[in-house]
């Protein structure tokens, strides 16, 4: 049997991150008597309009290049008309998270009643959020505009039963993960199918979930920046109120005074110098820099949630059918691209920061590499090798997807976003950031086993205590990947 989380998702109610979080195991998604009669009303307008012989596109044409064209007079022959050709992605399957937050944003978007899709479409999409089905949906083949056709076309098609999808992680075909789940196939016609592909839900979904786990590694950042501080004996002048306030950034402001709530009782060693090297003394101008980047894409990731994204349009109220490009993933682009700008420094902080760490001349007399007994043990030494590897990763991917335009489908897409890929990569970066985290967070620990100070800050100590209890001291040495992982979340889990 299935469980679904007790707090239901309400696709009348604004859709947020913390909801597509959810989605990656069973959830309930609930679509009340308002979200009901304005899908119901979108329905009946589009019948009426096509009842007067209007063009439709999608519905009455054939798809991208190919609109001059009549499509195909049967509406439910026009859904393989819509989906066969789609069936051309490449790559590993996206992320089961990623797909299952992508079918919650596109339920979201459907539900707003201006696609004109059928209520047992929604019924369908919340169905399924309610088990652990999940569409095998291919990485590779969306440019992210007339929505994330490949990607979405392939969920479609595992919700009508074919090409493949994961129940309880087993990948099986598609008509037998339904089954297994207790699904019934879904039966689509031509304005339907268009609907569920015609949107960047999956670009969204993927942003949304790279933004989620990259604010959580800044916020780890911030903390162990300050225990870093702590365990030197360093100087917290570099937290002043007055100093920070006269930088004048927002962003700096906000986490210097974080910093400084968390710093709160650090009392200096009076064995470090006057400046601390900027990876410490500049940590709230290069984190701060990064709260206002970040607050840029909180704007961006809450508009696509709460955005339409399908085309064409239906408006009831007006009479009207609009075609235009609200399909058009320009705004994830540019957003998850500065993303990627910001889990390159942040993550190049925390390796410079463990690199001061590890560093006998730096380090205020630790032994180098933190080994307990140095050339019999060798502490942290692959933890910063590896930790130098996941950086070069992080800069080699970091250039702009966004500007990488290339027309196509007979240059009617002669300028496409590249948002899909921004996102997803930004979404790995993401990923990688939370391990220079735990690798930072170990070697801490490590620090204090070694002969580092106590913090005398209070929530410092703290932290190093939540640390020390989950993992034990590098003393003799071991394989590590595991306890860098538990560091990251301890961090992560982290309350004051």
């Amino acid at each position: 049997m299935n469980h679904v989380a007790t707090e239901p998702v309400d696709l009348g109610a604004p859709l947020r991150v913390a909801d597509l979080l959810a989605a990656r195991g069973p959830i309930r998604v609930t679509a009340g008597e308002a979200v009901r009669e304005q899908v119901a009303a979108g329905r009946i307008f589009l019948a009426k309009v096509l009842g007067d012989d209007r063009a439709v596109y999608g519905s009455t044409t054939g798809f991208g290049a190919l609109v001059g064209y009549a499509g195909r007079a049967d509406l439910r022959d026009q859904a393989d008309n819509t989906l066969a050709h789609l069936g051309a992605g490449h790559g590993p399957d996206i992320d089961p998270a990623v797909a299952r937050a992508t079918l919650l944003v596109r339920a979201w978007s459907l539900a707003r009643g201006a696609s004109g899709v059928s209520p047992h479409v929604i019924d369908a999409l919340t169905a399924a959020l309610a088990t652990t089905f999940v569409p095998a949906m291919p990485r590779y083949g969306s440019v992210g505009a007339s929505g994330d056709l490949i990607p979405l076309g392939a969920a479609a098609q595992a919700l009508r039963g074919r090409g493949h999808a994961y129940v309880g992680g087993e990948r099986l075909p598609a008509a037998e993960a339904l089954r297994r789940a207790g699904l019934e196939p879904l039966p689509l016609d031509g304005r339907d199918a268009l609907a569920l592909v015609n949107g960047t839900s999956l670009t969204t979904a993927a942003a949304a979930l790279a933004l989620a786990a990259t604010r959580s590694a800044h916020r780890g950042v911030q903390r162990l920046t300050c225990l870093l501080a702590d365990l030197l004996g360093s100087d917290p002048q570099f937290l002043d109120a007055r100093l920070l306030g006269a930088y004048g950034h927002p962003g700096v402001v906000a986490v210097g005074a974080a910093m400084r709530g968390f710093a709160a009782g650090l009392t200096p060693s009076g064995r470090r110098p006057l400046q601390e090297p900027y990876s410490l003394r500049c940590a709230p101008q290069l984190l701060g820099a990064a709260e206002d980047a970040l607050r840029y894409v909180d704007g961006v990731v809450a508009a696509d949630l709460g955005a339409v994204s399908d085309n064409p349009l239906f408006f009831p109220a007006d009479d009207a059918v609009v075609h235009g490009g609200n399909f058009f993933g320009q705004p994830a682009a540019f957003a998850a691209d500065l993303l990627s700008m910001v889990v390159a420094q942040v993550g190049n902080l925390a390796e410079r920061q463990l690199d001061l760490l590890v560093d006998p001349h730096r380090n205020t007399g630790l032994p180098p590499m933190l080994a307990a007994g140095p050339g019999q043990q060798h502490g942290l030494q692959g933890v910063q090798l590896a930790s130098t590897a996941i950086v070069a990763e992080i800069r080699r991917d970091a250039v702009p997807a966004s500007m990488q335009s290339l027309p196509t489908n007979l240059h009617n897409q002669d300028v496409v976003p590249l948002g899909t890929q921004a996102a997803l990569r930004a979404l790995d970066q993401a990923r990688l950031l939370r391990i220079l985290v735990g690798s930072l967070a170990l070697g801490l620990r490590q620090a204090a086993h070694v002969g580092a100070r106590t913090p005398t800050a209070p929530a410092s100590a703290a932290l190093l205590d939540a640390l020390g209890a989950a993992i034990a001291p590098i003393d003799p040495d071991r394989p590590l990947e595991d306890d860098v992982r538990r560091a990251a979340d301890v961090v992560e889990e982290f309350e004051r």
